[in-house]
């Protein structure tokens, strides 16, 4: 799995809105969303513009505007950050993985890909932005950051 450029910057310009929350220091403007992670300005408002029609965010206009949080930390998954700036999680050609379909030895490989889509929903659907900030990660998520091959190449 590829996580792009997108994803990784949407994530890390969220988390710095939800500790904006915390904090209840108002909306954060882009260029201190930008300059904060170091993340290239122009690019983040393209990412902002895929959040905001997902409803993530929300702008606020004026003097003291930017952007905050379209909803409560907790009840922002990572994996509704993904959809929105990426699409679904896992595709095949163009298709989700339920939609494809093989013939003779690799009749059985869209039950696997299938599956690949659930893990990542397994772990991306059940980590709030709530839970990176407080280092409080689900249970089967610290689980899987354990397993002494997680954090070996291959």
């Amino acid at each position: 799995m590829d996580i792009s450029a997108r994803v990784d910057y949407a994530v890390r310009a969220m988390l710095i809105l939800a500790d904006a929350e915390i904090q209840a220091s108002g909306p954060v403007s882009v260029d201190t969303l930008a300059t904060e992670q170091k993340l290239p300005r122009k690019f983040l408002e393209a990412i902002f513009a895929d959040l905001r029609r997902a409803q993530l965010v929300v702008s606020r206009r004026g003097a003291r505007g930017g952007y905050v949080l379209g909803r409560p930390r907790a009840e922002i998954s990572v994996g509704d950050i993904f959809r929105a700036v990426d699409g679904p999680l896992a595709e095949v050609r163009g298709l989700r993985p339920h939609e494809t379909h093989y013939q003779g030895v690799a009749a059985n490989l869209p039950g696997l890909w299938v599956a690949v889509r659930a893990s990542l929903r397994e772990v991306l659907d059940e980590t709030s932005l709530d839970d990176l900030l407080s280092g409080n990660l689900p249970d089967r998520v610290r689980q899987l950051v354990k397993t002494p091959d997680a954090w070996r190449n291959r």
